[in-house]
C-alpha cells in the first residue's frame, strides 16, 4: 500500500476511533499494531457486506416468507430459526481444534464465506423453481450447510479480530459495520414496502445478491495482514476438543459468562413470536409487510450498533447487564399485549420488533467484544468454541421446548423469555470487567 494511502487510513482510522494515536494498541503484539489501521476497514468492510448477506437469507424473516409464498409445510418452518442458529454453533468446539493447526486463520473465514455464497445461490434457484414439500424439503437441508459455514467463520473471525485489533476497538469495528448494514438494510426494507419490484421474483433475486456479497465478503478477508498465531493443541480435533470443553468446570468467570449468555438467548429466541402475534392480526402475509420488518430490522442497527459497540469497548459487561433487563422489559410487554387481545395490533408488535431488534444488537455485540476481550492468544479460541457449542445444545433444546409451549400459548413462552432475562441480570452482576 502506498504511503499515502497509509497516511489516508491512519487519519481516518483516528477519526473513526476517536483517539489521537491511531496506533494505540492492547493486546496485541507491535508487529500488528503497525497494520492496525488496514486491517481495520478490512474486516469492517467484509462483516459489512456478510451482514447483509446473512439479512437478505435470513431464517428469522427472508426464508420462513419464501416457504409461506410456495406453499411449504409449517412444519419446515419451525425448523428454520434452530437449525440455522444450533447448526453454526454445535460443531465449533470440533472446528476450534482442527483451526489451531494453522497460524493463519482468515482463510477459514474465506472458505466459509465462499461456501455460505454457493449455498445461497442454491437457494435461489430453489425460490425460483420448487414450491410445496420438496421447496421445504430443499431449503432446510441447505440451511444446514450453510450454517456449517457459518460455524466455521464465527470461530476463525473472532480470532482474528482479536489477533488484527486492539482491545478498546473491537466492538466499535462490529458496531460501524451493522450500523452501515444496517442503513443499507433499511433502504431495501422501503423497496419491498413500496412493492416497486413486485412484478418480480424477490426471494431469488435477493439470495442471489446474497451469495455475491457472500463471496465479496471471503475476497476481503483474505487481504487481511494476520499475524502467525500460536498453533499448540491443534493435533486432534475431538482430543483437543475435550480438554477445552474442561473449561467450565475449572474457569469459574468464563462459566458464568456462558450461563449469562444462555439466559439472554431469549432476545433472539422471542423475535419470531413477536413476528408471530404481529401476523396473526393480517389476513395474508404480504410483501410489504416483510418490507416494513426489514426496515425496522434495518433501522435498529442503524440507530444502534455503533452506540452499543462504543458502549462495549467500555464495558461489555455492562452492555450484557443493560440488555437483559430491556430484552426482559420487551418480552414482558409483548406478553401482556398478547393476553389483551386476542389479534395484537400489528403496529404495535412492529413498534416492540424494533425495540427488541435494538436491544438484541446490543446483546449480540457485548456478548461478542466479551468473550474477545476476556482472554488472549490460543485461549480466545477455546473460549469462542466451548461457548458457542454450549449455547448451540440449549439453543436447540431450549427452542424445541418454547416451540412445544408456543403451541399451547404464546403469552407463556415470551413470560418465560422474560423470566430468563430477569435471571441473565442477576449473572451479568457477577461478571468481571472484561476490559480492565
Amino acid at each position: 500500500m502506498k504511503p499515502s494511502n497509509t497516511k489516508s487510513l491512519e487519519s481516518l482510522y483516528q477519526r473513526l476511533a476517536d483517539e489521537e494515536d491511531a496506533r494505540v494498541c492492547k493486546d496485541i503484539p507491535e508487529s500488528a499494531c503497525k497494520v492496525v489501521p488496514g486491517n481495520f476497514f478490512k474486516i469492517l468492510i467484509a462483516q459489512f457486506v456478510n451482514s447483509i448477506a446473512d439479512t437478505l437469507s435470513s431464517a428469522k424473516l427472508i426464508l420462513p416468507w419464501l416457504m409461506a409464498s410456495a406453499g411449504v409445510p409449517a412444519f419446515f418452518s419451525g425448523l428454520l430459526v434452530p437449525i440455522r442458529e444450533s447448526g453454526s454453533l454445535l460443531p465449533q468446539l470440533i472446528f476450534a481444534g482442527y483451526i489451531r493447526k494453522f497460524a493463519k486463520r482468515k482463510w477459514f473465514f474465506a472458505f466459509g464465506a465462499a461456501a455460505q455464497g454457493i449455498g445461497a445461490l442454491c437457494l435461489a434457484w430453489v425460490a425460483f423453481s420448487l414450491d410445496g414439500f420438496s421447496a421445504g424439503l430443499a431449503i432446510v437441508s441447505l440451511l444446514v450447510v450453510i450454517s456449517l459455514a457459518r460455524g466455521i467463520c464465527s470461530v476463525a473471525s473472532k480470532d482474528v479480530l482479536g489477533k488484527t485489533i486492539p482491545k478498546t476497538r473491537r466492538g466499535l469495528v462490529s458496531g460501524y459495520s451493522s450500523s452501515s448494514a444496517g442503513f443499507v438494510t433499511l433502504i431495501l426494507g422501503i423497496v419491498l414496502y413500496l412493492n416497486w419490484t413486485q412484478q418480480l421474483n424477490n426471494y431469488a433475486i435477493l439470495l442471489f445478491i446474497a451469495a455475491v456479497l457472500y463471496f465479496i465478503a471471503g475476497v476481503f478477508y483474505g487481504t487481511i495482514d494476520e499475524q502467525e498465531g500460536e498453533t499448540d493443541g491443534g493435533a486432534n480435533a475431538f482430543s483437543s476438543a475435550m480438554k477445552s470443553a474442561s473449561l467450565l468446570k475449572t474457569d469459574k468467570n468464563f462459566r458464568r459468562f456462558v450461563i449469562t449468555r444462555a439466559l439472554m438467548m431469549s432476545s433472539g429466541l422471542s423475535a419470531p413470536f413477536f413476528i408471530t402475534l404481529a401476523h396473526s392480526s393480517m389476513a395474508e402475509a404480504s410483501q410489504s409487510a416483510l418490507g416494513l420488518f426489514i426496515l425496522v430490522g434495518g433501522l435498529a442497527s442503524l440507530l444502534s450498533a455503533v452506540v452499543w459497540g462504543k458502549f462495549a469497548d467500555r464495558s461489555s459487561r455492562k452492555v450484557m447487564l443493560t440488555t437483559a433487563g430491556l430484552t426482559a422489559l420487551f418480552c414482558t410487554g409483548a406478553c401482556v399485549v398478547s393476553l389483551m387481545a386476542e389479534t395484537p395490533s400489528f403496529y404495535i408488535m412492529l413498534v416492540l420488533y424494533f425495540l427488541l431488534a435494538i436491544t438484541h444488537e446490543g446483546v449480540r455485540l457485548g456478548r461478542k467484544t466479551y468473550v474477545i476481550d476476556l482472554a488472549g492468544g490460543n485461549r480466545r479460541t477455546d473460549y469462542v468454541a466451548v461457548s458457542n457449542t454450549a449455547i448451540g445444545v440449549l439453543l436447540l433444546v431450549w427452542g424445541l421446548i418454547s416451540a412445544a409451549i408456543a403451541q399451547l400459548s404464546i403469552s407463556l413462552v415470551l413470560g418465560l423469555f422474560a423470566a430468563s432475562a430477569i435471571l441473565a441480570v442477576f449473572m451479568s452482576l457477577k461478571l468481571p470487567e472484561a476490559q480492565d
